[in-house]
C-alpha cells in the first residue's frame, strides 16, 4: 500500500500538484489540499484515492483547472473486468469533482458579487491603464488593484480578475471562467473576441466594435461558442495574439480552432520579419 500511495503522490508532483503537507486518506471520497507553492490556508487542489484490489486515484486543482487520473497499472495490463472498474471509479470521481466545483463556484460567485460591490470605478490615471494607453471600461478598483468581471451570456457575474500596476494578473480562486467574458461596447454588425483587457480596450478605441475579453487562449473557443449561441447572425472577429516567440504559436491556434468552430474571421498583428500567416 506504501508504494501505492508514492506512486499517487509522485503523481501529483510530476502534475505541478504536490502537496504542501503529504498526506492521503484512501477512503474512497473527494479530499481538498493546499499545494506547494499556494498560499497558506489555501485549499485549492482536490484528490480521490482507492487502494483497495484496483487502486484508483484522481485529483486536480480548482485554481488551475487541472484534472488528472492515476493508476498502478495501464490499460493494456488490465482484465475487461478491470478496465470496466477502472471506468466506473473514473465516472464516479467526475461526479464528486463535479458537485464540489458546482459548491465552490457557487461559494466564488457570491464572494467575486461582494468584492465587486465593494470596488470603486476604475479611472485612466491606474498605472497599469496609463502605461497601456487605454481607458478604463466597465472595470472597477480594489486596493491598488484593477477588477476585471467574468459573466456569463446572461450578464450573471462569475468570477474576477485583478491586474495589478506591475500588469500581474490573477483570477478569483474557484470562480468559473470557462465560457465567461468582460464585454466592451453593444455589438452591432460584428462582434471582437479576444484574450487580454487591454487588446479588449485598444480594439475598442480604434474601431468602435464591440469586443469580448476572453482572458486567455483557451477560453477563446468557449467564449466564441457563447456568443455565437447569443448572436447567431453576427460577425464575429477572433482577434489573436500572435506569439510568435512560443513554439506553437499558442495564442494564434487557438484563436484559428475558435474561428473554425464558429464560423469567425481572425485577424491577428504581423511583427516586422515574421511570416505571413
Amino acid at each position: 500500500m506504501s508504494a501505492h500511495i508514492d506512486g499517487f503522490l509522485h503523481a501529483l508532483e510530476r502534475s505541478g500538484l504536490a502537496m504542501h503537507k503529504p498526506g492521503v486518506t484512501a477512503d474512497g471520497c473527494l479530499h481538498r489540499y493546499r499545494v506547494e507553492g499556494d498560499k497558506a490556508g489555501s485549499t485549492n487542489g482536490w484528490y480521490v484515492l482507492h487502494l483497495d484490489e484496483k487502486p484508483f486515484g484522481a485529483f486536480g486543482s480548482w485554481k488551475t483547472g487541472q484534472s488528472e487520473t492515476w493508476a498502478p497499472g495501464t490499460a493494456e495490463t488490465m482484465s475487461a473486468a478491470e478496465r470496466q472498474a477502472m471506468a466506473e471509479r473514473m465516472a464516479a470521481a467526475k461526479r464528486a469533482r463535479d458537485a464540489e466545483q458546482a459548491a465552490v463556484q457557487t461559494s466564488a460567485r457570491k464572494r467575486a458579487l461582494d468584492l465587486w460591490e465593494k470596488a470603486k470605478p476604475a479611472d485612466s490615471g491606474h498605472a497599469y491603464l496609463a502605461r497601456k494607453a487605454v481607458p478604463a471600461y466597465g472595470i472597477k478598483l480594489l486596493r491598488e488593484q484593477l477588477v476585471v468581471p467574468l459573466r456569463d451570456v446572461d450578464g450573471v457575474l462569475h468570477s474576477l480578475q485583478f491586474i495589478g500596476s506591475d500588469g500581474r494578473k490573477t483570477f478569483l480562486t474557484g470562480g468559473r471562467k470557462r465560457g465567461c467574458y468582460h464585454a466592451i461596447g453593444k455589438p452591432a454588425g460584428a462582434l471582437c473576441i479576444c484574450e487580454g483587457y487591454a487588446t479588449g480596450a485598444t480594439i475598442y478605441q480604434a474601431t468602435g466594435k464591440a469586443t469580448a475579453v476572453a482572458f486567455d487562449a483557451n477560453n477563446l473557443q468557449p467564449v466564441a461558442r457563447a456568443l455565437r449561441r447569443k448572436f447567431p447572425r453576427l460577425i464575429l472577429v477572433i482577434a489573436a495574439d500572435n506569439d510568435t516567440e512560443t513554439p506553437g504559436n499558442p495564442g494564434l491556434t487557438a484563436a484559428k480552432e475558435a474561428a473554425r468552430a464558429v464560423g469567425a474571421v481572425v485577424v491577428h498583428p504581423q511583427f516586422e520579419g515574421s511570416a505571413h500567416v
